[in-house]
Formats: C-alpha cells, structure tokens, sequence
C-alpha cells in the first residue's frame, strides 16, 4: 500500500527537480509489462515533452497539484486544441484519445500528474514523435 500524500509528492518533485530532464516518475505498477501503468509524473517548467502520441492506448492526466497546458495536435504539425489543466479553475484532468498528437507545457513549480496509460509499457518510436514525422516526410 502506498498513500499519495504531500511528503510522496514533494519527494517526487524534489527528484525531478534535481534531474536533468525536470521530470521524474514514481511507478504504482510493479513491472513495464504491467497491464496498467499507473504513476506520479513530476514536472518542471521547462521540462522537453515533444509531441507524440500513443497508437494503442488512451492516456489519463488527473493533476493533483501546479498547472499545466496539454495541446493536441494534427498530423501537419499544426495546433488544434489548447487546455489549461489548473485546480484553481476546476480543471483537473483530462482524457487523451488514442492515435491524438499531444504535448504539455508546464506552467508552475511543483506541477505533479497521476498518469494511467494501458500496459505494457512500450517505448515512442520515431513515428510516434510529431516533429520526427514531419521532417521524415520531406
């Protein structure tokens, strides 16, 4: 049993403020082939989150503190969608449809997400990094 709390968060977000990458999980699932995965996602503003998108599972964000802006994406590279993910305002989380191009900026200090994605873990492949796409088609 694991308890989300303030202490889990902010050791979560300590870490990803000490990590190069302004980021850093903490797994619920025991394994990547897990059939759910199940985490706290820390973030950082100016943490690189390129667009991508997943082709065989939805993706779940529930913010459980800080506020970030999830924009999706068609397959021109072009912006379709903006939404503002705040507590503040009532918004805290958001459902990602399989397939959908998506990324995050990350707007406050302290930002943490529970994500749920479909298991097993699999690894983004070229082609499922927008910008990586859009130059190979040139």
């Amino acid at each position: 049993m694991k308890i989300v709390n303030t202490d889990l968060l902010n050791e979560v977000t300590g870490k990803a403020q000490r990590s190069s990458r302004l980021r850093m999980n903490f797994n619920f699932h025991e394994s990547l082939d897990a059939k759910a995965q199940r985490l706290l996602n820390a973030m950082e503003p100016g943490t690189i989150m390129p667009a991508h998108r997943h082709l065989n599972t939805r993706e779940t964000y529930v913010l459980l503190r800080g506020s970030l802006k999830v924009m999706f994406y068609n397959d021109n590279c072009e912006l379709t969608d903006t939404v503002l993910l705040d507590p503040k305002t009532g918004d805290f989380g958001i459902d990602i449809p399989e397939g959908q191009w998506h990324s995050i900026e990350v707007l406050e200090s302290g930002t943490v997400i529970f994500e749920v994605k479909d298991g097993p873990y699999s690894p983004l492949t070229n082609d499922d990094i927008l910008c990586l796409k859009a130059d190979n088609k040139e």
